[in-house]
C-alpha cells in the first residue's frame, strides 16, 4: 500500500487500470476533477471526499491522462473517449446511476455525460464548469500552458485562489513535484496545446443538447474566478431547466476549498432534497 494519499484503489477500465478512491456507504456519488497540471481526484476533492462519504459511497477516479491513472502509448484525450472512460468504471464497479459532482474540466465532462447516458445520471452539481463555449482566459491559458517550475507552479495557484494566503511555498513544491512524476507532464502537454481557444471549444456541449438535460443540476461558481468565467455558469442556468445558482463572493476557481464548508452543506443538502 503506498503511502501516497493521492494512490487509492485499482481497477481495470478497458484498455487500461484507473486510480480511484471509493469511501462512505450508501447512494453513490461520481466526482470528476479538474484540469491543473500534477491534478489527481484526491487533490482537488480531499476536502470534500469525507463529508460526503458520511452519507454516500463517493467515488473519484483519476481521469485518463491524469494523475496516477495508467497511460497508455495512443490513447486520444477528446471527450467522447473521457466519457467512455468515466462509463466504463461505472461498468467495472457495477454502479447503474449516480449523481455527478464536476469540476471545471470535470463539470464539461459531467454535462456530456449527462447527454450522452442520461439513464446513469442521478443529480448533478457542476463547480466553476466548462462545458459551453467561452472566451479562452489569460489564466486558463497560463494552467494549459504549464512548463514545470516551482515558480510558475507558485504563479499558477496564485491565478486559482482569490485569497493568495492560501498559497504557501510549501504547498507550491508540493504541486510541483506532482506535476513531475513520470508520465504526468508529458500526457498533460498533449491535452491541451495552443492555440488553446480550440481545447476550450472542445470541452463544451452543443446549447441545444444542454437544454434537454433534465437532471437535477446545482451550479456553483466563484465570483472572482480567474480560470473559467463566471458566464459559463450563468449560460448554463439558463439554458438548464431544473437548475439552481450559488454563486460565492471572494472566491476564484477553488470554491470547494474556498469556501469548503459552505460548500459542502451546500451540495449534502441538494443530494438530500
Amino acid at each position: 500500500m503506498s503511502n501516497n494519499p493521492e494512490i487509492a484503489n485499482s481497477i481495470q477500465t478497458g484498455a487500461f487500470k484507473t486510480n480511484y478512491h471509493d469511501v462512505g456507504e450508501g447512494s453513490p456519488v461520481f466526482m470528476i476533477h479538474g484540469s491543473g497540471p500534477g491534478v489527481t481526484a484526491w487533490a482537488n476533492w480531499r476536502l470534500v471526499i469525507p463529508e460526503l462519504a458520511k452519507n454516500h459511497r463517493v467515488i473519484a477516479p483519476d481521469m485518463a491522462g491524469f494523475g496516477f491513472t495508467e497511460r497508455v502509448e495512443g490513447y486520444e484525450y477528446t471527450m467522447a473517449n473521457w466519457v467512455q472512460h468515466a462509463i466504463d468504471l461505472m461498468d467495472a464497479l457495477n454502479i447503474g446511476k449516480a449523481d455527478l459532482v464536476g469540476n471545471s474540466f470535470g463539470g464539461g465532462l459531467s454535462i456530456a455525460l449527462a447527454i450522452a447516458h442520461p439513464e446513469r445520471v442521478n443529480k448533478l452539481v457542476l463547480m466553476g464548469a466548462a462545458g459551453v463555449k467561452f472566451e479562452l482566459t489569460p489564466g486558463l491559458d497560463e494552467v494549459w500552458g504549464y512548463q514545470p517550475s516551482v515558480a510558475n507552479m507558485r504563479k499558477m495557484m496564485d491565478l486559482f485562489a482569490y485569497n493568495r494566503n492560501l498559497i504557501t511555498d510549501e504547498l507550491a513544491e508540493l504541486r510541483y513535484r506532482a506535476s513531475i512524476q513520470p508520465g504526468f507532464q508529458e500526457s498533460f502537454s498533449k491535452m491541451f496545446p495552443a492555440p488553446r481557444q480550440k481545447c476550450v471549444d472542445a470541452l463544451a456541449s452543443d446549447h441545444e443538447d444542454i437544454k434537454k438535460i433534465q437532471h437535477e443540476t446545482l451550479i456553483v461558481h466563484g465570483r472572482e474566478d480567474l480560470i473559467v468565467p463566471p458566464i459559463t455558469s450563468t449560460t448554463l442556468f439558463d439554458l438548464i431547466p431544473n437548475s439552481q445558482l450559488h454563486m460565492f463572493g471572494c472566491c476564484g476557481h477553488w470554491t470547494q476549498i474556498e469556501h469548503n464548508a459552505r460548500f459542502n452543506e451546500l451540495v449534502k443538502d441538494f443530494f438530500a432534497e
